[in-house]
């Protein structure tokens, strides 16, 4: 996954930036928990450096790279089929209320 995202250093020096690791980990909690992205925790960097980063990400195409990346050889040991049954509550089935559509029925003939 190193190879894939960009090099953290600058070519032209300047300050070094944050770890691709932690702005990695922040961008997931941020699409994890659908939290905006001023609401990160303060263990994670400033939200406008990660936000930043996402976005320049994006534009050079980063995010396909590791999608390719991610799924070249797909690991199907940890693979599991849901097979569960939820059964409904008694008092859930046959309860008044459904659609307002109801066929009307006139008075049976003998």
């Amino acid at each position: 996954m190193k190879d894939v995202l960009p090099p953290e250093r600058k070519k032209q020096g300047g300050r070094p930036g944050t770890d691709n690791r932690v702005m990695l980990n922040a961008m997931l909690w941020v699409a994890r928990s659908g939290a905006p992205w001023r609401d990160m925790p303060d263990y994670y960097p400033s939200w406008s450096s990660v936000c930043t980063r996402f976005r320049r990400w994006q534009i050079a195409g980063i995010w396909d790279r590791i999608l390719e990346h991610v799924s070249i050889e797909p690991d199907f040991e940890s693979v599991m089929m849901d097979a569960t049954i939820v059964r409904v509550h008694q008092h859930g089935a046959g309860a008044k209320g459904g659609s307002i559509f109801r066929l009307w029925e006139g008075p049976e003939a003998d």
